[in-house]
């Protein structure tokens, strides 16, 4: 079966008057019908600008998308007209955002919200769009769905504000759902309720998801692959269980060495990632986590690694390929 989503060396820089800062640097991956994917890294890894560039929500200026290809259902997206790639977008593609108070108008109510969202890509009247949204609502757990969608953005909990930017992703039954950071704003328990309920939708609608987070741990019941990113590189590919029990890149090591376990048979330090990320608008010569790690050799300075196959499914960007300890 082929990919649902391919993308092939994508870079994206922001050119400034000061510097151009290469926030994304040939970036390749796919995403499979009905996977989860998920791409962890620390804030400013490139994480949230690949998958906007995915989207063509980058702002330009100053964002610019300077190399690669984004292959949808064999599509190139990055050469449609705008027009054509806004039919896609949200229709057979959706994202949801960290902050759905910013996201949701604060002045018209979310009933108004989701039915402009359902008419823009589909030809229901306005009565059966306002149907299909309060059946939406209902999709996504918020009591009362019929009376609620009369409310304004300011009258739900942070989680209720997020089911409802869920069930807006959801207007279309797209084919692919992005979902950037959407339980950072959230208290643990809300955050396992907006995983379940993702984990529930996958199953009902047979969508696709990639979950962008720079929490490895939340992943663990959620994704199929994961993608780790640094420095706007992935420098790490694996299935889920494949990356927890054999992680070979560095940084990936110190991810899972930040985690608390519940399972380890003793209490042991958690040990925090030295030093801190590079400066974009200077990119580093060599391996970009070179400063960082603890395994570096003299190569790491001078030469950046590609991405390496260790097995049929996992790859890693790495000269030393460390195992865990």
């Amino acid at each position: 079966m082929p990919p649902l989503l391919s993308v092939e060396n994508l870079s994206t820089h922001f050119v400034t008057k000061a510097a151009t800062v290469k926030a994304v640097n040939q970036v390749s991956f796919q995403v499979n019908p009905g996977e989860t994917v998920g791409i962890v890294g620390e804030s400013g890894s490139g994480k949230s600008i690949t998958m906007l560039s995915v989207m063509g929500l980058v702002p330009s200026p100053p964002g610019q998308i300077v190399s690669g290809q984004v292959y949808f259902e064999g599509q190139d997206l990055l050469k449609l007209p705008l027009e054509q790639l806004r039919q896609i977008r949200g229709n057979q593609m959706a994202m949801i955002f960290q902050d759905p108070l910013s996201s949701l108008n604060p002045v018209l109510r979310i009933g108004k919200q989701l039915v402009e969202a359902i008419r823009r890509h589909t030809n229901l009247s306005s009565a059966d769009a306002k149907a299909h949204a309060i059946h939406l609502l209902q999709r996504v757990h918020i009591p009362n769905a019929a009376q609620r969608i009369n409310a304004y953005p300011h009258q739900f909990s942070g989680g209720m504000r997020q089911r409802v930017m869920i069930a807006m992703g959801l207007a279309c039954n797209p084919k692919l759902l992005i979902a950037d950071e959407p339980t950072t704003a959230l208290d643990v328990t809300i955050q396992a309720q907006i995983v379940e309920l993702i984990k529930e939708l996958r199953a009902d609608l047979g969508m696709a998801v990639v979950w962008i987070t720079h929490d490895l741990s939340l992943l663990a019941g959620l994704a199929d692959r994961i993608l780790v990113m640094y420095a706007g590189q992935i420098v790490e590919q694996a299935p889920l269980l494949d990356l927890y029990a054999n992680p070979r890149h560095p940084y990936t090591l110190g991810l899972l060495q930040s985690i608390p376990r519940l399972d380890a048979a003793q209490q042991t330090r958690l040990r925090p990632i030295a030093g801190l990320p590079p400066n974009l608008a200077n990119y580093p010569q060599g391996c970009p986590f070179a400063p960082r790690c603890q395994y570096a050799i003299d190569r790491c300075t001078t030469e950046d690694p590609t991405l390496e196959a260790i097995s049929p499914e996992h790859q890693v960007a790495c000269w030393v390929k460390p195992e865990r300890p």
